[in-house]
């Protein structure tokens, strides 16, 4: 199933809450059923999701589990798998098997860790209400009470040593 360089628009839930009408774009529309369950009941954002998806205009699509694992390998990669949600995930792993399928998938988002890994991953986004990120970044977690750092893929929330919650910066930067 391949359908060479076709332009395709992968829709994360920042898209439809920033005010996105999936009627209005040309493109092949996709969503994973996660992002359906990060919108507010009765919201705007969901009435949207839910006519585009009615219409036949954005098909929502669970990604395959190679592409998912993928997905948070390259997070795991720059540092923001700690930071994504699921549903972030899945968007990213629908976007990669498009990708994989000769497609040519467009991300909207205004989630940056969202864009930092579909920068890592050579997909393409677009902002919706922001500005978007200017080039990749690579994360560190760290405790700002003693200094300690951690891989950006450490899991506790909180530092070993002392105890205080640990926060994150960038540790090098990449051009996007």
């Amino acid at each position: 199933m391949s359908e060479s360089g076709k332009k395709v628009v992968v829709l994360d839930a920042s898209a439809f809450i920033s005010g996105l009408d999936p009627l209005s774009i040309s493109h092949e529309q996709y969503t994973p059923p996660a992002v359906q369950q990060e919108l507010k009941e009765k919201s705007m954002a969901t009435v949207r999701l839910k006519m585009a998806s009615e219409s036949g205009k954005l098909k929502i699509r669970e990604a395959n589990q190679q592409f998912l694992e993928k997905a948070k390998e390259s997070a795991a990669l720059v540092g923001d798998a700690f930071f994504l949600s699921e549903a972030d995930v899945q968007v990213l792993a629908l976007a990669l098997e498009l990708k994989s399928q000769g497609m040519s998938p467009l991300i909207a988002t205004d989630d940056y860790s969202i864009q930092n890994v579909a920068n890592q991953l050579g997909i393409e986004f677009a902002s919706l209400a922001t500005f978007g990120i200017r080039r990749r970044l690579n994360w560190i977690r760290y405790c700002p009470a003693c200094g300690k750092k951690y891989p950006a893929t450490f899991s506790s929330k909180s530092c070993t040593v002392c105890g205080t919650m640990l926060k994150r910066k960038a540790l090098r930067k990449n051009t996007a």
